[in-house]
């Protein structure tokens, strides 16, 4: 038996949302399996299995098409993380237990395949104004779901605390650093031993 290929399968075409849905998810997935310079709009659309003029009915130029897919599985990622927290760590778990809940459940999203897409774009905009312009108000945005996401962790007490906002950033930042690593020293970020130093500077800081 002859095997079928990607692109044999775009027949027939899926419904327009579901086709939308498809080639972002194809293109993420390129952007972590193969990198920025290898996610090719030929090979997103054999992936996707979807016809040219669909994928160019979405998304017009392979850079807002990079660009729409990193943002979306951000968007997903984080939901599903708090999706996560909600169902593991009910809102009356006491502070302590739930700041380490917290640090180590942040964490491990930077070693989800979002970190990975995004850290793609990011280093393909260093080069690319276009890229780069595109990229700077998406970013912002995505931001500002990023930080709702996190503050829904640390639930309404510890996040009011006054100097949460300091920590929250101080966290961020700090773990997208030490996931860097990762990129080329492969190990078990659940054995870091910064998890233990980010927990106990959130505790020191929100007086726990």
């Amino acid at each position: 038996m002859t095997p079928t290929s990607d692109v044999d399968r775009a027949a027939p075409s899926p419904p327009a949302v579901d086709s939308r849905t498809r080639i972002l998810d194809a293109a993420v997935a390129c952007l972590v399996e193969e990198g920025f310079s290898a996610a090719t709009t030929l090979r997103i659309q054999a992936r996707a299995g979807i016809s040219r003029g669909r994928l160019l009915h979405w998304f017009p130029s392979r850079e807002a098409l990079l660009l729409a897919a990193a943002e979306y599985l951000a968007d997903e990622r984080i939901r599903e993380t708090v999706e996560r927290i909600d169902t593991h760590l009910p809102a009356d778990v006491p502070g302590p237990v739930r700041v380490a809940h917290v640090v180590e459940f942040m964490w491990l999203t930077f070693h989800e395949p979002h970190f990975w897409a995004a850290m793609e774009i990011w280093t393909a905009a260093r080069t690319n104004d276009r890229i780069a312009a595109a990229l700077l108000p998406a970013e912002r945005r995505l931001g500002g779901v990023i930080r709702a996401g996190v503050d829904r962790m640390w639930g309404p007490e510890l996040a009011g605390h006054p100097r949460y906002p300091q920590l929250r950033e101080m966290l961020v930042t700090s773990m997208r650093g030490a996931a860097l690593t990762y990129s080329f020293d492969h190990r078990d970020p659940r054995r870091d031993p910064h998890l233990a130093h980010w927990t106990d500077v959130a505790r020191v800081l929100l007086e726990i």
